[in-house]
């Protein structure tokens, strides 16, 4: 072994290193995070750093890469990013009184899962952990946010497991060692997935859990929180993700809230299809919200109610109830002067959630317990404009405010103290401004007078040396090798007195100090110091008084966050033109004029085209034909869009909605290679549809658009005319199918609740208008070329198509089977035609006869000669 890797410092490190082998180890030596080893090759790699090494007594082989501890923030930040953990190692004691080596330990373990700081965290939504584990067919799901407190178990089945996932977007999940529960877990199209991280089976443990569980929350039973027996896979999910949370955070978390548990059937399960076809809350240009319904629905004003927003809108209600309370709270909001009112005393509310988080487990700034201070006191007006939105509501609803009434606390005590506490503008960190306020310890004001007076004492000594001296030019001053000093120039040296002590030699002037500057010195030094540890006392104790109530803040915040999202609502419908959706129980879907609500926001709104849409049980099926371009997907989105909104409890883009409430949403618009997953666009396309025919029920909704287009036209066609027929026989659901296949038209022939419709073109000389409204019954005519055109093919191209198409719509072409051609194409002259097509020469005898000139005999005999050179014509083949 290596004399550097031999000394006590790095079998300290060595020491501490084997407890967090999974993880970089930010080792803390003075002002600098040290890493050793592979932890510094890889941090090299990763930062950019330069990779050095570390020479004690002639040694050299220990690789070592180091960051400022004031700029680690961003360091710590780009390694989370690309999927590291971190664990920050601090020195636990100071090294003015180590006797031998500093004292050290791990304080914190970084993870993409379990992160503070804001570095690290999208104000705009939930950092979430998860962990999973399976119970037979049942899956328990735990999470949480640490950056919040909240902690959250759910059940679900595991066919929906995605979409549970979906609504927590975790950057972290804990797996069983041993139950392959991997392939469950998938990311977004084309985006990497969360970290990984396997524990023991042992952990999972639903008895042991329940026993953590009790312990942590001091409760006797779970059934405080209204888990019971058959909630025990997401309480074996809980007792291991807490056990996870302790080895990252050994200080503790008393801001983890009580748990609460979502049971299926709560909400409607959104799959990954119909989350990236509506493009809810993800762009599928990006992870960008420009584009997105999150985008166009969020007019929040704090980040607590932009992260519900998204939670929202992921997770659409299915009970009638609870979705007419929210309506009803925006439809009171939408009185301009109530919703005015709350959205002035909401701006300006910082994250309470995020802050009281931090007040608690010990992190919060100066700066940031004065921004929570602030935001409290804010709460008196947002009560006032609840108290008003309360009075808005229409007699005979039932009001979301009365809830949000009973349980608000105002938290006037907490916000007393940290405003008579803390300065108007405190410092990031203590020490570098003053953070308490004057007259709130007197023995801070002590120091501080002491501190200040010491001050202007170094300023008397200065003109009292200059007077006794008669030096004019004598100055004090202040480094931090040699403390306080006399300065005199080298011209007034033969004046300097005897008691002068000579501390520093410069090139024009000599440095002295005196018995009584070092005694000046060391009062004011000393009053510095106590000042700092005075005021970081009294701080540290006000912010742990503030992090003892931090479950009072924790139930504020979600208050606010919820009436944030409410005003969101009612500022959108307000804005938007948005109209109350009336929801029923019953099977019907009737939307009159409908918008899809991104759409008509990027264009002006007179330009977009309102359709209406009725489905009803004597009318469940459409088939929506129509060229490309005509506006087929949009329809079929915006009603998706229209029903979702409805069940989370906005107002829609319409002037009049009847929601008939769904259980589930099934989305397939378009389809794409998932090349991660090994799948061709129709190996995709079958799978989804798959999902549809397996999971939809009579009270689904399904939009399905150009089912079978990836294979050939007679397999697409089968497929789209048995999908139909399954959904509307089988399921019973409501459907609105689009295609080009016109022969699906057909179905309305057969099958009774099918009904045709198709989007308006209209045909202006050679032009095509697209008027992107619906009408009854189906179109005969796809345009295909007419969009070429408005794409910009070469008029040749458009030429040479528009005669294949007429020949293929009279079906005059026949193979060639590869034998040259006995006559060329009409209206080609000499040139080949396409794909070695022809016109056959039956086909051009069949021109010249004029069958009423003919007798039946002579017919026969004609039909038998022209059967006969068929036949030769495939013999010869």
């Amino acid at each position: 072994m290596s004399r550097a890797a031999s000394t006590p410092l790095m079998q300290q490190y060595r020491e501490i290193k084997s407890r967090h082998q999974d993880a970089i180890l930010f080792f803390r030596m003075g002002d600098f995070y040290e890493m050793f080893y592979e932890d510094a090759e890889i941090a090299s790699r990763t930062l950019g750093l330069t990779l050095t090494s570390r020479n004690n007594g002639g040694a050299s082989e220990v690789p070592l890469a180091g960051v400022p501890v004031k700029a680690a923030g961003e360091y710590l930040r780009r390694l989370v990013q690309h999927g590291f953990r971190v664990s920050i190692c601090e020195q636990t004691e100071d090294p003015k009184y180590a006797k031998g080596l500093v004292k050290r330990e791990v304080v914190e373990t970084i993870t993409p899962g379990a992160a503070f700081s804001d570095d690290l965290l999208d104000g705009n939504r939930n950092n979430y952990l998860c962990a999973l584990t399976q119970a037979d067919d049942s899956i328990g799901i735990a999470a949480t946010d640490l950056s919040t407190g909240e902690l959250r178990l759910a059940l679900a089945d595991r066919a929906d497991i995605e979409s549970v996932l979906s609504r927590f977007t975790p950057r972290e999940i804990i797996l069983p060692r041993g139950q392959n529960l991997t392939h469950l877990i998938k990311g977004p199209l084309g985006e990497e997935g969360p970290m990984i991280t396997e524990r023991e089976a042992w952990e999972f443990d639903v008895e042991l859990s329940r026993d953590q569980l009790t312990k942590r929350f001091e409760v006797s039973s779970l059934d405080a929180f209204g888990l019971e027996k058959s909630d025990g896979p997401a309480v074996g999910a809980a007792g291991a993700l807490l056990r996870y949370l302790n080895e990252l955070q050994p200080a503790g978390m008393p801001h983890l809230a009580r748990p609460r548990i979502e049971r299926p059937g709560g909400c409607m399960p959104l799959d990954e299809m119909t989350r990236r076809n509506l493009e809810l809350v993800e762009s599928m240009r990006g992870g960008e919200t420009s584009g997105t319904l999150l985008g166009v629905l969020d007019r929040t004003l704090t980040a607590m109610g932009a992260r519900l927003l998204r939670q929202w809108l992921l997770a659409p209600l299915v009970d009638r109830s609870r979705i007419e309370k929210r309506l009803a709270a925006v439809d009171a909001l939408g009185d301009a002067l109530v919703r005015a009112a709350l959205r002035e005393a909401l701006d300006g509310v910082r994250d309470i959630e995020r802050l009281s988080g931090k007040a608690a487990a010990g992190r919060a700034s100066p700066r940031e317990l004065r921004a929570l201070g602030d935001s409290i006191a804010r709460l008196p007006d947002v009560e006032s404009a609840l108290t008003r939105a309360r009075l808005a509501v229409r007699d005979g609803e039932s009001s979301a405010f009365s809830s949000h009434a009973a349980s608000w606390e105002t938290c006037a005590d907490i916000c007393e103290e940290i405003l008579r506490t803390m300065v108007d503008r405190p410092p990031i960190a203590i020490g570098d401004e003053p953070s308490v306020r004057d007259g709130v310890d007197s023995t801070l004001d002590e120091w501080r007078a002491l501190r200040d007076g010491g001050k202007d004492g170094i300023a008397r000594i200065q003109l009292d040396e200059r007077a006794r001296t008669g030096i004019s030019s004598l100055k004090v001053g202040y480094n931090r090798i040699f403390g306080y000093f006399i300065e005199v120039t080298n011209s007034n040296a033969h004046l300097v007195p005897e008691d002068y002590q000579r501390r520093q030699t410069l090139a024009g002037a000599e440095r002295y100090v005196t018995k009584s500057l070092k005694e000046y010195e060391e009062r004011v030094l000393t009053a510095a110091e106590r000042v700092e540890e005075r005021e970081r006392e009294l701080f540290e104790n006000l912010r742990s008084r503030v992090g003892a109530d931090v479950a009072r803040l924790q139930a504020v915040s979600q208050t606010i966050a919820e009436l944030d999202v409410l005003a969101s609502l009612a500022e959108c419908a307000a804005k938007e033109g948005y109209v109350r959706p009336e929801l029923s129980d019953d099977y019907s879907l009737e939307i009159v004029a409908g918008r899809h609500p991104v759409v008509e926001r990027m264009m002006p709104r007179e330009k977009f085209i309102p359709n209406d849409v009725s489905l009803n049980e004597d009318a469940r099926l459409i088939i929506l034909t129509g060229p490309n371009m005509a506006g087929k997907s949009t329809v079929l989105r915006q009603v998706g869009l229209i029903v979702l909104m409805a069940q989370v409890g906005s107002f829609v883009p319409a002037s009049r909605a009847l929601i008939g409430v769904v259980d589930r949403l099934f989305t397939r618009v378009g389809a794409s290679d998932n090349l991660v997953r090994g799948q061709s666009t129709f190996m995709v396309e079958m799978s989804e549809t798959s999902a549809i025919l397996h999971t939809a029920t009579k009270r689904s909704l399904v939009l399905l658009d150009e089912i079978g287009r990836g294979t050939s036209t007679y397999d697409g066609i089968s497929i789209a005319w048995s999908v139909s027929e399954h959904l509307h026989n089988s399921v019973g659901c409501k459907t609105i199918f689009a295609t080009h296949y016109h022969e699906l038209t057909q179905l309305a022939d057969n099958l009774v609740a099918v009904r045709n419709y198709n989007v308006q073109v209209r045909e202006v000389g050679d032009q095509v208008l697209f008027l992107h409204r619906l009408e009854p019954g189906g179109a005969d005519r796809s345009y295909g070329i007419e969009v070429g055109r408005l794409a910009g093919l070469p008029a040749g191209v458009l030429t040479r198509a528009k005669e294949l198409l007429g020949l293929l719509e009279a079906e005059q072409i026949v193979p060639r089977s590869g034998r040259t051609p006995t006559a060329p194409m009409a209206g080609t002259g000499d040139q080949l035609a396409l794909f070695g097509m022809m016109i056959h020469p039956v086909v051009q005898q069949l021109r010249t006869i004029d069958p009423n000139k003919m007798t039946p005999i002579q017919a026969l005999e004609l039909l038998a000669r022209l059967v006969d050179e068929v036949k030769r014509e495939e013999g010869k083949a």
